[in-house]
């Protein structure tokens, strides 16, 4: 990568170097631009051809230099030969004016160092582009490079330089006397021109009809750029050194099969011995073999065969040739047409232009850009042919590329786009619209082509506005989404409600029809729906299209109408419009099934939507009655509700189920909600007491007989019925008071069988405080130790039904439930009978709540019930004071209670499974 950019750099250098030295100090500079090298031309290609501009206008040029250090090895006199032949050439040109003639823009300058000249924009010499490259810059560019030549290029350039000599011969009587592929230059639009007039001769009398031409002799001592190239001469020029006009036709001759081989001529001469050589050229034309002029097309053969006989009166003239059939090819005859179109008048212009599209297709690209394209785009000022030249303009533009129409097209097109009149030219943009908004930038579409869009919205002709809502929709996809919105939606909108004519009308709904896909939901929502009910005409045409829009946006999959949309504007605008008088038959039909189709949508959307939210709404409900059950909340309740509480659980899960492992009760996690100081300080004093618990040893268990008979069951129920008339005073008041054990905050004293002798379970001092703790923290009931909870401070009724008998190890067992039917006469008349029989068999776990529980709303009297309060709790003696049911809940429990010195000797066994229990309850 380095060795290239070096190698450039050292060109591009060496370039900058040559044309400093050859062209500093040259007057040409004062006024050009001085640019790259880019061909060779002139005799010997001698003058080296560099791009340039003219400092004033930018206007483009081609600068022809001629180094002086080229001829440093001759002597002084041959050096000024030869600059003298250089000049008298250019001086000769620059006198000589026509098409076919190269144009000099300034004339000859001279330097020191060089000789320097400006003509029109130049490609390169018809040498280089045939294969000859000396003087050329190296690398050899390589558009000079891959240049070929078309058969039209060759036909029509041949043709040219024919009307060149013709112009030469007749009109000024001169003979060129060096027509060589050196001196024929192809100018930037490829058309063929002749210089290099330094052997030029004019006629000794140019008023008579027949001129006379003096030759010079050859001298083979001068330099070779002081004499014309041999191999292009006729042979009278050498052998009897004479010239006629005729004498340039045998070096066309020469020329055109140069063209058809490669850039080589008939015949290769020996300067040195250049009479000989001619001799010789002479004998092998007189006997010219087919084999020589092969390559040569067919058609033209004969003429070139004629063109180079010896015999110089048998050669046709610039001008027979010009009319020879060779010539009369379509594409050569186009391009002459355009070289002479300025004589033409606008009708002769207009004819051609019409018939042009035809033929455009069968001429290579390269000559429609750079020879006919031009010529187009210069009939620009001219607005009366502007209709016939664009179609031509714009059908080029097909064929060239992005690039090629923004440097070629793009820059001409521009005026032309802001031409009003005459009104064919925005017809004829509107009907290329897709390719001016393909291939044109987005900024000039922006600045040219939409305001031209806009004007064909709002031109007075309704012919234009028809035209242009018909092929918007064409092009809609090519434009850009804020300029649809904001500049070609209203004024569409604009020639609906202003027009009077019902077509343009019609036209707009129906464009508007057509460019829905390419908006925005709710910009049709908000903007197109709402327009239609503005238009005031009710023809059957317009209320067609406004059912059309109504339809295409319904049923489009992007765009929709939503059922509130529906039911509020526009079913009661359809069903307004489809009762019109002027509406046919099936006119009416379409309004109704567009109608019913959206009362069905409408009407299935909305009960799917109505469905949804009943089966959320079920969900809900099911999921608050879940939330309800599951989720206890902690409320603050009285010691009254929560003896109540306890009673009704334990009857429940101990005396009723009388199962060892009853239904568990979940216990409630703590709230997520933020806590108070007292439930944290609650929470802090349960986490250490059960931290205690956990490091303390597990109790033995020990087995009791069950001292409770039939008659106990008696006493329970007679102290159920003091109970009731005593729970006021928050105690329950034994029978026997031998029977009843209660918890105090010393060790205990009496013989734990005595237990199960309890009448109601609780001490006639025993109390409860209120507290945080509630009704789910109480595990399941166990019927060890005569009928007592091991996990809980809550007595077990199990003896309430006779369900205890004593079992294997002493452990109660549960037997065949008792008829309970006894106690229905404990509930008041007032209120209905629940048997305990109805009671006894559901395990379900009891809620938390006072007032859910039968047995609190029968057997606690409301003035009970009123009297219960937490002022009353630490004025009872013997209190239990505990947080909940539990026994970490208990701080004056103590698990070492349990180990009585009289129940040691009992006959109770050890119990694995009370073990196992004892562990789980204390970690």
């Amino acid at each position: 990568m380095e060795s290239m950019l070096s190698k450039l750099k050292s060109t591009v250098t060496k370039v900058t170097a040559d044309v400093t030295s050859a062209v500093m100090g040259n007057p040409v500079t004062r006024e050009f631009e001085v640019g790259r090298h880019i061909a060779s031309g002139g005799p010997g290609l001698c003058w080296r051809i560099y791009n340039g501009t003219k400092k004033s206008t930018k206007q483009e040029v081609a600068v022809f230099v001629f180094d002086k250090k080229v001829i440093d090895k001759y002597q002084k006199y041959d050096k000024d030969q030869i600059v003298d032949s250089l000049k008298r050439g250019v001086q000769q040109l620059t006198r000589l004016r026509h098409p076919r003639l190269l144009t000099v823009q300034h004339p000859l300058e001279e330097s020191r160092d060089s000789l320097a000249f400006c003509t029109e924009p130049v490609f390169a010499s018809l040498s280089n582009v045939l294969g000859q490259w000396d003087n050329l810059p190296s690398p050899v560019p390589a558009d000079i490079k891959e240049y070929k030549l078309y058969d039209v290029e060759t036909k029509y350039g041949l043709l040219q330089i024919f009307e060149g000599l013709s112009f030469l011969h007749s009109g000024v009587k001169m003979v060129h006397g060096n027509l060589t592929p050196e001196n024929i230059i192809l100018n930037k639009s490829g058309a063929w021109k002749i210089m290099g007039f330094d052997f030029s001769i004019s006629s000794l009398n140019a008023s008579e009809q027949e001129p006379k031409y003096s030759c010079k002799e050859w001298d083979p001592n001068l330099p070779s750029l002081c004499l014309p190239n041999p191999e292009y001469l006729a042979p009278e020029y050498i052998l009897s050194v004479s010239c006629e006009s005729v004498s340039d036709m045998y070096s066309m001759g020469v020329v055109m099969h140069a063209v058809f081989n490669e850039g080589k001529p008939i015949f290769e001469v020996n300067k040195h011995d250049i009479f000989k050589s001619f001799s010789r050229q002479l004998d092998q034309l007189s006997r010219l073999s087919p084999s020589v002029l092969s390559k040569i097309p067919e058609e033209v053969r004969d003429h070139v065969k004629m063109l180079l006989n010896v015999t110089p009166t048998v050669r046709p003239d610039a001008d027979q040739m010009t009319k020879i059939p060779y010539f009369d090819d379509v594409g050569a005859m186009t391009l002459q047409y355009f070289d002479s179109l300025f004589q033409r008048d606008n009708l002769q212009k207009s004819q051609f232009y019409k018939g042009l599209p035809k033929i455009l297709p069968k001429l290579p690209k390269r000559v429609v850009v750079y020879r006919i394209l031009p010529a187009l785009t210069s009939e620009f000022v001219n607005p009366d042919m502007v209709p016939f030249v664009l179609p031509n303009v714009l059908l080029i533009a097909e064929e060239c590329t992005k690039e090629e129409y923004i440097k070629l097209i793009l820059p001409d097109l521009t005026p032309v786009f802001k031409q009003q009149e005459p009104v064919q030219i925005l017809l004829i943009f509107l009907q290329k619209m897709d390719l001016l908004l393909t291939k044109t930038p987005a900024d000039d579409i922006k600045n040219c082509v939409l305001p031209m869009v806009y004007r064909a919205l709002e031109a007075p002709s309704i012919q234009i506005q028809e035209l242009c809502l018909n092929i918007i929709p064409t092009f809609a996809n090519l434009i850009d989404y804020p300029s649809m919105k904001n500049s070609l939606i209203p004024r569409i909108k604009n020639a609906c409600l202003q027009t009077s004519s019902l077509a343009v009308r019609v036209n707009s709904l129906v464009c508007l029809g057509k460019i829905l896909e390419y908006l925005d939901k709710w910009y049709v929502i908000d903007e197109i729906l709402p327009f239609l009910q503005q238009i005031p005409s009710r023809e059957p045409a317009v209320l067609m299209g406004v059912l059309g829009i109504y339809k295409c946006t319904f049923t489009h999959k992007k765009l929709g109408i939503p059922k509130e949309h529906l039911a509020g504007k526009v079913l009661p605008h359809l069903v307004s419009l489809s009762i019109d008088n002027n509406l046919n038959l099936n006119q009416f039909n379409s309004f109704m099934a567009v109608i019913k189709d959206m009362l069905n949508r409408m009407e299935a959307e909305h009960k799917t939507k109505l469905e949804q939210l009943h089966v959320m709404q079920e969900q809900q409900r099911g999921l608050d009655i879940s939330n309800q059950l599951n989720k206890s909340e902690e409320t603050k309740t009285s010691p009254g509700n929560q003896i109540d509480r306890m009673f009704v659980v334990d009857m429940v899960t101990g005396g009723v189920n009388g199962k060892e492992n009853g239904p568990s009760v979940t216990v409630p996690q703590p709230s997520r909600a933020s806590l108070t100081l007292e439930e944290k300080q609650r929470l802090a004093k349960e986490q250490e007491q059960a931290a205690k618990l956990r490091t303390q040893q597990p109790l033995a268990p020990q087995n009791v007989k069950p001292t409770a008979s039939a008659k106990q069951t008696k006493d329970l129920t007679s102290t159920l019925l003091d109970s009731m008339s005593s729970m006021g005073g928050l105690s329950l008041s034994a029978t026997k008071p031998a029977s009843t054990q209660g918890f105090s905050s010393g060790p205990p004293r009496g013989n734990m069988g005595t237990m199960a002798a309890m009448s109601n379970g609780f001490g006639t001092g025993l109390s409860f405080q209120s507290s945080g703790m509630n009704l789910g923290m109480c595990p399941p009931a166990q019927t060890m130790y005569g009928g007592l909870a091991t996990t809980t401070s809550t007595p077990n009724f199990t003896s309430l039904g006779g369900l205890s008998q004593p079992g294997p190890m002493g452990i109660p067992q549960q037997s065949k439930p008792t008829n309970l039917s006894a106690l229905d006469s404990l509930f008041t008349p007032q209120k209905p009978k629940v048997s305990l029989n109805q009671m006894a068999p559901k395990p379900a776990p009891v809620t938390a709540t006072a007032t859910s529980s039968p047995w609190l709303n029968q057997l606690v009297q409301p003035q009970g019930a009123q009297g219960m309060n937490m002022a009353m709790a630490p004025a009872q003696p013997n209190m239990l004071a505990q947080g909940g049911f539990g026994m970490q809940a208990n701080p004056f429990f103590n698990p070492q209670n349990f180990s009585q010195p009289g129940l040691q000797n009992s006959t109770m066994k050890t119990s694995t499974s009370a073990n196992n229990d004892l562990k789980d309850l204390f970690g």
